[in-house]
């Protein structure tokens, strides 16, 4: 026969053929064109899609197994492959459920029991052994880092890499079984996390203090309070950026495979200017150098035209900064540009740098940088008009403005600021660390230096 009749539930009737009652026409008359078959096998697996769909949710495994080999048995000669296409299920276990259909100890089984399964059925239990988890425990303690003998200490931990070393100790146990043991004992897969800070300064936490204490003195007195600092450079060009956007089927964005600095256009450096108390920003995107001198004008964008519009008359302003970078504190062209700004316009600028090691608390970072990530996530930086219009465009929903503009300047580097140049500014120092917080002044051409 073509088919096994003890599969066959009682009500259900089929016409089986043996090909000797047949003669050879009408062997072929009984069959179908190929096209025609795989055209309504089509429409049967779209019902049967549509049925475990809306099914699915409602029934248990043994259910799902019974539906399953129902209707493979109502299609007939190919159903099993229908079903498994249709659904998803393996044929072995809509083959299953065909024989439990009318197997009557599995009948008698559910009756008593109500269990899903067979006894046996299923994977086995993981054996509650003390030693094979101990053995997979060790392999993961922090204590093998430090021993360069340890089997795991120069290769990534991975599932299938701690069973074949569990088993070359000599433990039976699968990369399923050891996923397991490793989710009850609470483990999960964590990358690394950025809270190590490193040596601390010991007036670390004091010049948090003073900077909050001379931001309150400022914003009280409204005075604009700017926190300032360099963003990560880009490269320019239709390369890879970090992230995902929603887009149509088949429209994501083509990239180079490679993001080699001899096939993009130039480099974007944006430095920020954010104005702490109205929550807006200025980003000149420059083409050139992150210099000091870049940093100072930058500011100066700031001020004429977003700052000056807002705060009028005010004769200074209050500058939060990294201590490293651009705008450091030791570097000597950062305060003399200042110092000739200063000059120009009779404006005082008091600057506190951050302690070492702690520019992720600069507010401009997670206020503005954060911000423009997430604006430009997943899209390519191909022009730097491109980037100045994301940059332009992002905004959050505690209402951030942020305008940007490009710095096509030349700024060269490795300007020297002599000793007699340096003692001729003029910068008062604060008590506390003057190294980091000090007030540049205004030079009157009358007083002698």
């Amino acid at each position: 026969m073509s088919f096994v009749s003890h599969f066959v539930p009682p009500n259900v009737q089929w016409r089986v053929f043996k090909r000797s009652d047949l003669s050879d026409a009408e062997v072929v008359n009984t069959r179908k064109p190929l096209d025609e078959r795989v055209g309504q096998f089509k429409d049967i697996e779209d019902e049967i899609r549509a049925k475990y769909r809306l099914l699915a949710p409602w029934m248990d495994e043994r259910v799902l197994r019974l539906w399953g080999g129902a209707e493979a048995v109502s299609i007939g000669q190919g159903g099993i492959a229908v079903v498994h296409r249709a659904t998803g299920m393996s044929r072995n276990r809509v083959s299953t459920g065909i024989k439990e259909l009318t197997d009557e100890e599995t009948r008698k089984m559910v009756a008593t029991t109500g269990a899903i399964r067979r006894r046996g059925a299923g994977r086995p239990t993981i054996i509650d052994d003390p030693e094979l988890i101990e053995a997979l425990k060790s392999l993961l303690e922090d204590s093998t880092r430090g021993d360069p003998e340890s089997p795991l200490r120069w290769s990534s931990k991975s599932i299938r890499k701690l069973t074949a070393e569990l088993k070359e100790q000599g433990h039976d146990v699968s990369h399923t079984s050891a996923k397991q043991i490793l989710v009850q004992q609470g483990y999960s897969m964590k990358g690394t996390r950025k809270t190590v800070e490193g040596k601390q300064h010991p007036d670390r936490d004091d010049q948090f203090k003073h900077i909050n204490q001379t931001v309150q003195v400022f914003m009280q007195a409204g005075l604009p309070v700017v926190s300032v600092d360099t963003k990560k450079k880009e490269l320019v060009g239709n390369f890879a950026n970090g992230g995902r956007e929603w887009t149509p089927p088949g429209e994501e964005p083509r990239v180079k495979v490679h993001d080699f600095p001899s096939d993009a256009q130039g480099k974007a450096i944006p430095y920020g200017v954010y104005d702490v108390g109205r929550n807006e920003a200025w980003v000149s995107v420059g083409q050139d150098h992150d210099t000091a001198e870049f940093a100072v004008a930058t500011i100066e964008q700031w001020w004429t035209t977003m700052g000056q519009q807002a705060y009028g008359d005010a004769d200074a302003i209050l500058i939060v900064a990294d201590g490293g970078g651009s705008n450091g504190s030791r570097i000597r062209l950062w305060k003399k540009e200042l110092q000739d700004w200063a000059d120009r316009t009779g404006m005082a600028f008091t600057v506190c740098h951050f302690p070492p090691g702690t520019s992720k608390w600069n507010k401009i970072e997670h206020r503005l940088f954060s911000q423009i990530t997430k604006n430009w996530r997943g899209k390519p930086l191909v022009s730097y008009e491109t980037i100045v219009s994301l940059i332009a465009n992002t905004t959050t929903s505690t209402g951030l403005k942020v305008r940007a503009a490009i710095d096509g300047s030349s700024y060269e580097t490795g300007i020297k600021v002599p000793d007699e140049e340096m003692s001729g500014l003029s910068i008062i120092r604060d008590d506390f660390h003057g190294d980091w917080n000090y007030t540049i002044m205004p030079r009157d051409d009358s007083m002698d230096y």
